[in-house]
């Protein structure tokens, strides 16, 4: 992780991760929503209902866990993090950006499989933005995709059944 972050980053990736971790913060999933609703044909509503759903649950799920286990920030004691933004908050365990990012992707991935890569690779952008930028450690990022995957797949399931 301290290697991670002192690695001199060339201006592009810190623009990239700077880019993927604001577009993480929900301005990309409502767009990529809001484009499904408008082209998404006739599963739209179930698709983007689906993912809505999942990353609502995740965020309950994030906030809850942030508070139990007090886990801090590596941009906290790590005094040559590169990371350029105020966190939302002071706790990094599990990674917020990457439940959502996860149960959103993989959601709509479900629906529309030929978006299904594209959408992975903005989720993995999400992620890795979060470590590169100091604001997560690697096992933070792991569980988020674990917790956002696993609510996605739950979610998916559930409402094809009742649907």
């Amino acid at each position: 992780m301290r290697r991670l972050n002192r690695w001199p980053a060339p201006r592009w990736i810190r623009v990239w991760m700077l880019s993927a971790t604001r577009g993480g913060d929900g301005c990309f999933w409502y767009a990529i929503g809001l484009m499904i609703l408008l082209f998404g044909g006739p599963e739209r509503f179930l698709a983007v209902g689906s993912a809505a759903l999942a990353a609502g649950l995740g965020i309950a799920i994030f906030l809850k866990l942030k508070k139990v286990t007090g886990r801090r920030r590596p941009c906290a004691f790590e005094p040559h993090c590169w990371a350029t933004l105020l966190p939302p908050d002071q706790f990094s365990f599990p990674s917020g950006h990457t439940i959502t990012a996860c149960a959103v992707a993989v959601s709509l991935g479900q629906f529309y499989p030929v978006l299904a890569v594209g959408l992975a690779f903005c989720a993995l952008c999400v992620a890795a933005s979060r470590i590169l930028m100091g604001m997560h450690f690697l096992s933070d990022v792991l569980a988020g995709a674990v917790i956002g995957t696993a609510l996605a797949l739950g979610v998916v399931q559930l409402m094809r059944a009742v649907a």
